[in-house]
């Protein structure tokens, strides 16, 4: 470009020979390229044996660089193009020429971090919303029957520590739980057994654990006015069961994480079993979750001829009393008056016998030998 000898020209003008060399990165390899620097109306980046490039000043941006090198970039090259200079008369000649060199510095990098982050926190909040619950969904029927009964058997020992392992038992009191259980059993199809108890707090609640297990806490069973009300419960539970809503809580919540720590026998004293085991009996489903439980409860009363508002009835009553809701029936099953209303629209005329006779009802009331 510039022929004129270095020592005919002043070093004040705008023109110059070249000047010490500097690294270069073409954008294109990782190669550092050793090249010459030549001032005139644009920057010339030479390389012996190539032809020579020409950043104009005005495109001339600093980049991100260690102390004691000035690296820059050029809008008009490949992104990736770097150059840097460790001369220090070198970098105050160029930087003397380039007017823009730190224009919008700050604004780009404030604009590419909060771009970034708005990305990062969509990304996230997409996750959460749908692939989470699309993953549950689909990694919840693939659980073998396995590793489910091991979830349910960690789980129970925390239900025993949480509620004092204080497991009623008083023999009649049993026989006509169990007339009950097979009752609902047999309606309810399900494909595996079913083990259930009565555990003795006055937590009102009853709830489902992976692997086949229900509980009733005796605090609902004080609160129920007829073996109906009950049953209308517990069919909701084996619904949860039969749908394996409970796999995919756990799984929803805790992620495909807690899944793989199971599969690869992590499961005796880890953090994945107390996580399950506590979220499992303090659980809240989804609506979508819930919706098909009562389904399932009223199908199942309907089978047996009986009354399907008879669960809703006594969910109103413990809304309209209960104090306490933190570990309540109301905190894992949220009542609604269109769930209650749905409940009432579905009652058929009874047609089957009562499920307990009123001894056995008196026994059940009785299991735990306080009345609880």
């Amino acid at each position: 470009m510039n022929d004129v000898p270095m020592d005919a020209v002043p070093t004040q003008t705008s023109a110059a020979a070249p000047q010490a060399s500097a690294i270069f990165f073409d954008g294109q390899s990782s190669r550092r390229r050793r090249v010459q620097l030549t001032f005139t109306d644009r920057l010339e980046i030479s390389e012996d044996g190539s032809p020579p490039l020409f950043w104009d000043y005005a495109d001339i941006r600093r980049a991100d660089s260690p102390a004691g090198t000035l690296r820059v970039s050029c809008q008009t090259a490949p992104p990736l193009a770097r150059l840097e200079i460790a001369d220090a008369d070198l970098s105050a000649a160029l930087i003397s020429r380039c007017a823009a060199l730190d224009a919008n510095a700050h604004g780009r990098g404030v604009a590419v971090i909060v771009g970034w982050s708005l990305a990062a926190t969509l990304s996230i909040v997409l996750v959460v919303l749908f692939g989470v619950p699309y993953a549950a969904d689909r990694l919840a029927p693939l659980v073998p029957a396995g590793i489910e009964r091991r979830v349910g058997d960690a789980a129970n020992v925390q239900v025993h520590a949480m509620f004092g392992g204080k497991t009623c038992g008083a023999a009649a009191g049993q026989a006509a739980f169990a007339k009950l259980m097979d009752r609902l059993r047999e309606a309810a199809e399900l494909p595996g057994p079913v083990q259930a108890a009565v555990v003795s707090t006055p937590v009102p609640n009853a709830f489902a654990l992976p692997g086949g297990r229900v509980y009733l806490l005796s605090g609902l069973l004080a609160r129920a006015a007829n073996a109906d009300e009950l049953a209308g419960v517990l069919a909701h539970e084996l619904g949860h069961l039969k749908h394996r809503d409970n796999m995919r809580e756990l799984i929803y919540r805790g992620g495909t994480s807690f899944l793989i720590g199971l599969l690869f026998g992590d499961v005796t004293g880890s953090s994945a079993l107390i996580f399950a085991s506590r979220s499992l009996v303090t659980a809240s489903y989804s609506r979508e979750a819930e919706e098909g439980a009562d389904t399932f409860s009223i199908e199942v009363m309907h089978r047996l001829g009986r009354p399907a508002s008879a669960m809703g009835e006594l969910m109103f009553r413990i809304t309209g009393k209960e104090v306490d809701k933190t570990l309540s029936i109301l905190a894992s099953h949220p009542l609604s008056e269109d769930r209650l209303q749905r409940m009432r629209a579905a009652d058929r005329p009874v047609s089957g016998p009562p499920l307990l006779n009123a001894d056995e009802w008196t026994s059940l009331k009785a299991i735990c030998g306080g009345g609880n």
